[in-house]
């Protein structure tokens, strides 16, 4: 047994929960200073996420652009999804969405975009009457139509929220380097998906739309800092950068990159749900397929 290797294992895992943990919970002789880190703890978290290594254009045998849909509904992309409610709840626990928007609305993120393609940059401006309903209510038309002033009263107002966003969309490439002989994958965009803000609250099934898109390089640094639960382990939670980039998520492929302009596997499997499904699976495993193909003669 290499003992060495062990104890270092066993030394980084710990430092891993000192770092990552809830700060000072255990020596906290009073609730307000559970969350203040010392100046050493303060110290070890000023890291960043991990860079991508440069990948040079002729080192890329094959790739393949693919959009996929992450259900919230599904256990396994939970993390992505709660805490809906934050009431209550700490400061550093925040859904993907909260993260996203706050940063859009404070402008640590400058530019979010129409589609994954990036073809039209928008600002928080531009799209927050997509995330915001403002109705009046009937007694506010009576008080218009006496020719009334519009009380507060009488106004409306429901935003998106973190209970509303029902999907992710991710873009991203497959691509196989012959330099390290590997199948590997890059995060491109991420967007959140829900109901339309001025139909959310009726009856029937509603369509989803796409709020915005970001380009994921753009916002690394800011999903390093934010963590998500870590249902394994709560002393070491995960930074929704490391949780997106390891695809600690389960994906439906909608769309992959292809000669009809990209058209969506619903477009030319229709109104069958268990074949677009179907579909999407082939696809992986044709992506798949690829690297065991890349090393047969």
């Amino acid at each position: 047994m290499n003992w060495k290797g062990l104890f270092t294992a066993a030394f980084a895992l710990l430092i891993s929960g000192t770092v990552f943990g809830q700060a000072n919970l255990l020596n906290a002789k009073d609730p307000g200073e559970i969350g203040v880190k010392t100046q050493a703890q303060k110290d070890a978290d000023n890291d960043g996420p991990l860079p991508y290594g440069y990948v040079d254009d002729r080192d890329i045998l094959w790739s393949a652009t693919t959009w996929e849909i992450i259900d919230l509904d599904e256990r396994v992309n939970f993390p992505l999804y709660y805490p809906i409610d934050t009431i209550g709840m700490r400061a550093d626990r925040r859904s993907l969405y909260d993260v996203l928007l706050k940063n859009v609305k404070n402008k640590n993120i400058a530019k979010v975009y129409a589609d994954g393609n990036f073809t039209e940059v928008r600002t928080y401006e531009d799209i927050k009457t997509s995330l915001r309903k403002v109705d009046t209510l009937d007694a506010g038309f009576d008080q218009l139509n006496r020719g009334e002033k519009l009380s507060d009263e009488y106004i409306e107002v429901r935003d998106l929220t973190s209970a509303d966003i029902e999907e992710y969309h991710v873009k991203g490439v497959w691509y196989f380097d012959k330099r390290q002989g590997e199948l590997k994958y890059r995060l491109l965009a991420i967007a959140p998906v829900a109901p339309d803000v001025q139909f959310i609250d009726q009856d029937g099934q509603q369509d989803l739309i796409e709020l915005f898109w970001v380009f994921y390089p753009d916002v690394r640094e800011i999903l390093h800092e934010s963590k998500a639960f870590n249902d394994r382990n709560a002393a070491v939670p995960l930074s929704f950068d490391h949780l997106l980039n390891a695809r600690r998520f389960n994906g439906l492929i909608y769309k992959e990159e292809n000669v009809q302009g990209d058209r969506r596997v619903k477009e030319y499997v229709k109104e069958n749900s268990l074949m677009q499904l179907l579909e999407s699976e082939r696809i992986k495993e044709k992506i798949r397929g690829r690297e065991q193909d890349m090393w047969n003669y």
